[in-house]
């Protein structure tokens, strides 16, 4: 019996697999970095094991690190998360070396599948479908795909349309690659365009029966991520069903799988062809859990002790859809800092690794929830998605959660018409829609209002007057903000304030009744409106501005904070519109910087392996006049 589990890993997997734990009476243990020092999965856990520094390589991929924490907290096993060392045979087998409990399969399955070259050849042999590999060299058509062998993700990944791009996405996959699993080695097979992707969850025990509980669907993805994942597919037919299910449990059967592990497929029509199998729970694994009403992690564990499954797995029930919060701006740029707020309310799951007040810092993935709804049918888990995601109070960071509004209320996602270009260009949701018309001041008025109930409520004398009062007006009382400028006194026509609190001003426009919360910070001059229209962040503009320091013009500035992986230019260089003038390396991706216009470079302020923050200058171009 396990009576000790360390995770190796951190945010919301390890708090998730915390509360299976505390379920079950057993006792936890949590590794953190320095980065990591004040995070909710450090606290949550029994006991914490610090591992110095920051850096995934120092910290969260550091094997002899981790297995000596095991040895001083007392830990008899060892559960991997997902990312990571999750997936690394060589980790799996030091932690059976040291006498520990593996919650994971076992280190040769993890090897026949960890390299995605040796594990297709597997595959092809247990006559499970399979795209052609390619000749990185020659590989003698377009498009196609780079993969990394060693890992998933989306990292190490990168669609080449043109012989001429090829030998640099190759090498910009392999430094990625590299970075994220430690192995540079990365294959090429043809690019299955407007596909859906579709993956079977499996569950194996050492007596042999494996279970294949349904499929679950991941196609509308930004970046080779996922962004939402369902259960069931709402786009596959039964045949094409039973067909992934039952080769899914082939493949498991091939290498002696025990344990949870997830066979990823590309389906377009009815041609189905296997794509990776992950070793490892999945990102995803809520939606099948809800589907089946089973607990995943718990059955790891009892697996891991040795416990036999039933010979059939559960029957589904309903359908579940998640959608994944991110970090970040519109153009999938992560965003760093201090998460204000995180509220998230209405009949969702949600798991995550972060709180109101948590640090997201740029060391690691920007991935700050997942929010999961479950109904008896496909259109009411999405009803309930939306309705989560409108009165979500999400306050200090930029998220992706008007992007994941818009999927989940489009009628082509409604209609289950998703494919793995449903966010690509030409695609349903290829630009974001434009913000609604009418009511647009709203916001901005309930903000001024709530400001001045708060001057008045903290005015040292006279708290009594209204805001701004005069013996003789001379011009009407208004508030200026970067996004809009309003008059608040007297208010415009047809709106009535019922109230106005420095928290929440409820009004009535039109005979239609509204509150608005109103949220400040300390350290943030922001202010945060949330209401049934929607979210607003508005940023005061002061009285007397202060000073600003001048930007040159044509300066490249960081977009994130992050570690500058390559400059490509030089001073005195000319460049092209588009062209890479250099590589960040933040939250374990690349993330080119590209040259906005053509020009000259006429200096590069930045060299490489250099920490830079958000909005440092990193190189000035001199544009071309004609």
């Amino acid at each position: 019996m396990i009576t000790r589990l360390l995770v190796a890993n951190r945010g919301e997997i390890a708090r998730r697999v915390f509360r299976t734990c505390r379920a079950l009476g057993v006792s936890t243990v949590a590794v953190f970095s320095d980065a990591d020092s004040g995070a909710p999965h450090a606290r949550e856990a029994d006991l914490a094991v610090r591992l110095p520094g920051a850096h995934p390589a120092e910290t969260y991929l550091a094997v002899d690190r981790i297995i000596e924490a095991c040895r001083v907290s007392g830990a008899d096993a060892v559960h991997p998360g997902y990312g990571f060392l999750s997936e690394n045979a060589a980790f799996a087998r030091a932690v059976l070396d040291a006498g520990l409990t593996w919650v994971g399969p076992p280190p040769e399955a993890i090897e026949a599948m960890g390299s995605k070259i040796a594990a297709k050849r597997l595959m092809a042999e247990a006559g499970v479908p399979v795209l052609p590999s390619l000749d990185l060299a020659a590989p003698g058509e377009f498009p196609l795909l780079v993969k990394a062998s060693a890992g998933g993700g989306g990292r190490g990944m990168r669609i080449v349309r043109h012989a001429g791009e090829l030998a640099a996405e190759v090498e910009s996959a392999r430094r990625e690659a590299q970075a994220a699993f430690g192995d540079g080695a990365v294959f090429a097979e043809p690019l299955l365009e407007a596909a859906r992707h579709v993956e079977v969850q499996v569950l194996a025990d050492g007596h042999g029966t494996v279970w294949a509980l349904g499929e679950r669907e991941c196609s509308v993805q930004r970046r080779h991520q996922k962004v939402v994942e369902e259960c069931p597919s709402p786009g596959i037919s039964e045949r094409t069903r039973e067909l992934l299910c039952a080769a899914a449990v082939r493949a498991a059967r091939r290498i002696g799988y025990v344990g949870a592990g997830t066979v990823e497929f590309l389906v377009k029509g009815e041609r189905v062809a296997f794509l990776e199998m992950n070793t490892r729970l999945q990102v995803e694994h809520p939606v099948t859990e809800l589907v089946f009403g089973v607990d995943l992690v718990r059955l790891q564990l009892e697996v891991a002790e040795g416990a036999a499954l039933p010979p059939e797995p559960p029957a589904p029930r309903g359908h579940a859809i998640e959608v994944r919060l991110y970090a970040e701006d519109a153009a999938y740029v992560p965003q760093t800092g201090v998460l204000r707020r995180f509220e998230v309310p209405g009949d969702v799951r949600v798991d995550s690794g972060v709180e109101s007040g948590s640090q997201v810092s740029p060391h690691y993935d920007a991935m700050l929830a997942k929010i999961v709804a479950h109904g008896g049918t496909r259109a009411e888990a999405a009803r309930k998605l939306a309705a989560s995601l409108r009165g979500a109070r999400l306050h200090g960071l930029t998220t992706n959660r008007g992007l994941l509004l818009e999927i989940v209320t489009d009628p082509a996602f409604l209609a289950g018409e998703t494919n793995t270009a449903f966010l690509s260009p030409g695609g349903p949701l290829s630009s974001p829609s434009s913000p609604p018309a009418g009511d647009s001041g709203l916001p901005a008025l309930a903000a001024a209002l709530a400001m001045a109930a708060a001057h008045r409520r903290d005015a040292p004398v006279l708290a009594g007057l209204p805001g701004g009062w005069r013996n003789v007006r001379s011009q009407p009382a208004r508030a200026r903000f970067e996004e809009a400028d309003v008059v608040y006194d007297p208010l415009p026509a047809g709106v009535t304030v019922v109230s106005a609190r420095p928290e929440e001003v409820v009004l009535e426009h039109d005979g239609l009744r509204r509150t608005f919360q109103v949220a400040r910070y300390d350290g943030d001059e922001r202010v945060y409106v949330d209401s049934p229209m929607g979210a607003a962040v508005l940023t005061p503009v002061p009285l007397l501005p202060e000073p600003v320091e001048h930007v040159a013009p044509g300066s490249l500035l960081a977009p994130m904070p992050g570690s500058v992986l390559r400059v490509e230019v030089a001073a005195g260089d000319t460049v092209a519109r588009g062209q890479p003038v250099l590589v960040l390396e933040a939250m374990k991706m690349e993330h080119r910087i590209a040259a906005p216009a053509g020009g000259v470079v006429s200096d590069v302020r930045v060299e490489q392996g250099q920490q830079v923050e958000a909005g440092a200058v990193l190189a000035i171009i001199q544009e071309e006049t004609t």
